[in-house]
């Protein structure tokens, strides 16, 4: 195996931080992937896969080991329904674009998230209406202390709003290496009353939309408001939107009737985080490298050279004066490595 030391992990991080590992290993095999965890040479370990929801603030002193397990098959299928298996290391939207091209449907709202397969479980990554608990059915993980692969089951994942039993009890204990996803071949289901969508596909000129043309109208809405981490550093969404008890909201609404609110459950109310910075002044600001998206408040991004720290330093100073102006409380929904 190859070991090398002192990597860039800039080209592994969409922010595009540029920090060192001090060793750094390729994982493209199962066997691979066990021998390295055996490693005594090498006591502290760092994964990382498609670097979408991370954020770097420092050197890793450690062996980074690059989850990059590749391969799509297909497990079982009948008239209706297909379950995909797809390795940890396949990029997602990669993936979407795979299945649509054959007919599979379940996946088209999520369209152009950036990152790979291996780490949606973790976030339960959703968009316009869907998540992937939608369509899970499983992942294959491997326990890092005994190097054995598990497999969770939809139940077994807890999957929460961004959540998942690998953000709490499992973190740090398993690496995801493949996941498993129900989708449709006929008689699909549209998810079109999120967003802007039915807009998109009226602008469009769609009245009967097809999977594909859901996909194409959910990356029209992406690319006209999101950066290209190509051409822009940033981790997509970089805080969650804050769930608030309906007690709460009422007193919040007393000062700020305009400020907007979905009911997600009973007495609980789900609040945009990007208004919320909006209301605050941040949108488009920019301090050095670091800044808030000018077309999105929920993104920071990296202009060029930021730091890690740097970014982070400006996710403070918005999170402190949401709360002076709100009483709300934002969580980052970015893994951020201090």
């Amino acid at each position: 195996m190859n070991i090398q030391e002192n990597i860039s992990l800039k080209p592994y991080n969409t922010f595009g931080i540029d920090v060192n590992a001090k060793f750094f290993v390729e994982i493209t095999g199962l066997v691979q992937l066990q021998k390295v965890l055996e490693l005594k040479a090498y006591p502290k370990k760092f994964v990382i896969s498609g670097g979408s929801n991370l954020l770097l603030t420092k050197d890793i002193d450690a062996l980074v080991m690059h989850i990059n397990l590749k391969g799509k098959t297909i497990v079982e299928e009948d008239e209706y329904s297909v379950e995909v298996k797809a390795m940890a290391g396949e990029n997602w939207h990669e993936l979407v674009m795979w299945c649509l091209e054959n007919g599979y449907g379940g996946l088209e709202n999520l369209s152009l998230i950036p990152g790979n397969t291996g780490t949606a479980p973790i976030q339960n990554i959703g968009a316009y209406g869907v998540e992937l608990k939608d369509v899970f059915v499983s992942c294959a993980a491997m326990e890092i202390a005994s190097r054995e692969l598990v497999s969770f089951d939809l139940e077994a994942c807890k999957f929460g709003y961004r959540d998942s039993i690998f953000k709490k009890e499992a973190k740090n204990k398993y690496i995801i290496t493949s996941v498993n996803l129900k989708l449709t071949k006929k008689n699909h289901i549209l998810n079109t009353g999120y967003g802007a969508i039915e807009e998109e596909l009226k602008k469009q000129g769609i009245v009967y939309p097809k999977i594909r043309d859901i996909s194409n109208a959910v990356i029209a809405i992406r690319q006209s408001k999101l950066p290209d981490p190509k051409d822009l550093g940033n981790s997509g969404s970089f805080f969650k939107n804050p769930v608030i008890a309906r007690k709460r909201l009422d007193k919040i609404l007393k000062r700020h009737p305009d400020m907007p609110h979905y009911e997600v459950g009973k007495d609980y109310f789900k609040v945009p985080a990007g208004w919320l910075i909006e209301q605050c002044g941040f949108k488009g600001k920019r301090v050095g490298d670091a800044g808030v998206h000018e077309k999105q408040a929920l993104v920071l991004v990296n202009y060029g050279n930021a730091t890690g720290k740097e970014v982070l330093d400006l996710a403070h100073k918005i999170q402190q004066e949401v709360i002076e102006k709100f009483g709300i409380t934002i969580e980052p929904e970015v893994n951020v490595i201090k």
